[in-house]
């Protein structure tokens, strides 16, 4: 079989089974893109292809349990996410170097760029969920229905609806947990 012919969630399906030659594949199709990406942040070859190494290893440790909806998405999203703890943590350096260890306080530009980070990856989490989950999730976030509404607009229960968000707030919590963000985020606003 021919992995090359593959779409992106057949391989996405493999490699959730552990397959090492639809991970292979992923890779190859997607690295070159992913690596001119972070480049284009860091301008750093050397720091772009360990956020690439960082992203891939990763996406194999948790193959069992990410769902990718868009292979793409994920991996663009993961890789814009590497690139902003990276960011963050030279910048934490340099200004712990040039205080000499004294601790400073947050500019409101990196809070913008933490705000708009986490949107991303937010929204990269919500693009995994099932097609109704997803739709119940926008419209409750992004078009403020209520779930009266929600369950008008598509016809189904109110308790169908509660599940649904239910399920898509459990899922972006797990997310965002087992990422890291919520730490890296609460941890650069300790510091004052």
């Amino acid at each position: 079989m021919s992995y090359q012919t593959l779409s992106d969630n057949l391989l996405a399906d493999r490699l959730r089974s552990g397959d090492k030659a639809a991970f292979t594949e992923i890779y190859n199709r997607h690295w070159e893109k992913l690596l001119a990406i972070a480049y284009n942040h860091l301008k750093d070859k050397s720091a772009a292809e360990e956020i690439l190494q960082e992203v891939f290893v990763s996406l194999w440790d948790r193959r069992y349990e990410v769902y990718l909806d868009s292979v793409p998405g994920y991996l663009a999203t993961a890789v814009k996410f590497s690139i902003f703890k990276q960011i963050s943590r030279r910048k934490r350096q340099k200004v712990l170097l040039e205080s000499n260890y004294t601790i400073a306080a947050i500019d409101p530009d990196d809070e913008k760029i933490y705000a708009l980070f986490l949107q991303e990856y937010i929204n990269g989490v919500v693009e995994t969920l099932p097609e109704k989950c997803k739709l119940v999730f926008k419209y409750s976030r992004e078009q403020h229905l209520s779930i009266p509404e929600i369950a008008g607009e598509m016809g189904i229960a109110e308790k169908t609806v509660e599940a649904h968000l239910t399920k898509a707030l459990k899922t972006l919590r797990v997310a965002l947990r087992s990422s890291g963000i919520l730490l890296l985020i609460a941890s650069e606003h300790l510091i004052k």
